[in-house]
């Protein structure tokens, strides 16, 4: 059964840290490159950081030095560890595949990260 479960979100300062995790069915997470995605408030799903099965990673450069993707193969779970957030960092933080259609494909309910000033 297809499943993406993203938590640990929640509400954090400016500067603070916070680290997500996505539990996925092997179908998704399988032998596939994983991504994080975020989607602001009026805004549309961005990818932020992704990761291979052999752990290399690409960031948007928004995040770089601040977040670091991993992932554990034998948990079929992708995590994001993010410091020194800031206040555009807010949003619903989801997990999949890359190139994953917003209309198309399966999602998970994602977990929302807000960042106060």
């Amino acid at each position: 059964q297809v499943h993406l479960v993203e938590s640990g979100g929640g509400l954090v300062q400016v500067g603070g840290s916070l680290r997500l995790s996505c539990a996925a069915s092997r179908d998704i997470f399988g032998a596939n490159t994983m991504v994080w995605y975020r989607q602001a408030p009026g805004k549309q799903r961005t990818s932020v950081a992704d990761i291979t099965v052999d752990g290399s990673t690409t960031y948007a450069d928004s995040v770089k030095g601040r977040f670091t993707i991993s992932r554990d193969n034998a948990k079929n779970t992708v995590y994001l560890q993010m410091n020194s957030l800031k206040p555009e960092d807010t949003a619903v933080y989801y997990c999949n595949r890359p190139y994953a259609s917003t209309t198309y494909d399966y999602w998970g309910q994602g977990t929302q990260v807000t960042v106060s000033s």
